[in-house]
């Protein structure tokens, strides 16, 4: 049996999950690559060869020979490989990229140190913990405002936005975020959760655990 041509390192976390939910959704095999970051592995040689920044996730395409890090590229290069996951129609698709964009630029970014301000900081600092609340519920409020009126992000189709969006949002509900008042955001993550490839990409390689 020949080997699969895509390699993912990967490890728990929402920026993995984008990626192992995403190859679930469109069926390709791949092999999967544990990278344990509380034990360093992030930090190998051989993983900064494929990602200096010493930051998962990573895919590899030994079929093309393409290294990509970043969830938002793999994530695109995945729709451009397959043709799907991304709406056909131009208005559609540039929806998509401009709220994947908005995940990578904004809401990512924004829970991840609101994550590390009220989760994990040695020394809490409450003014920078209310400060990634605010900022948090700004976004929340944002995506809630688009999902009133549509059942995904972008078009009638789930897409690599939803899955970005999803990622973060599926920690924030571990770590008890609470975004219940946002009731459309809330029917959304609840609609996502439900699809059997978000079940599945959320378990690889491992379920993440709360703080």
């Amino acid at each position: 049996m020949t080997a699969p041509a895509l390699h993912l390192y990967t490890d728990s976390s929402p920026n993995g999950f984008k990626i192992t939910i995403a190859l679930e959704e469109l069926g390709l095999p791949y092999t999967l690559h544990h990278v344990r970051i509380e034990q360093g592995e992030h930090r190998h040689p051989d993983f900064l060869a494929l990602n200096p920044h010493g930051r998962i996730p990573v895919l590899h395409d030994a079929g093309t020979g393409i290294t990509l890090f970043e969830s938002a590229a793999i994530l695109l290069y995945l729709a451009d490989k397959t043709g799907r996951l991304l709406p056909p129609a131009p208005a559609a698709r540039w929806e998509a990229i401009t709220w994947l964009m908005f995940h990578s630029a904004s809401m990512g970014p924004l829970l991840g140190q609101r994550v590390h301000a009220e989760c994990f900081a040695a020394d809490r600092h409450d003014a920078s913990v209310q400060r990634y609340r605010r900022l948090s519920e700004d976004t929340f409020a944002v995506l809630d405002a688009r999902l009133a009126e549509r059942e995904w992000l972008a078009g009638d189709a789930f897409s690599i936005a939803d899955i970005a969006t999803f990622g973060w949002m599926h920690i924030a509900r571990i770590v008890e975020f609470d975004f219940s008042g946002h009731t459309h955001l809330s029917a959304w993550h609840l609609r996502a959760s439900r699809r059997p490839a978000v079940q599945r990409g959320i378990a690889l390689p491992q379920p993440a655990t709360g703080p």
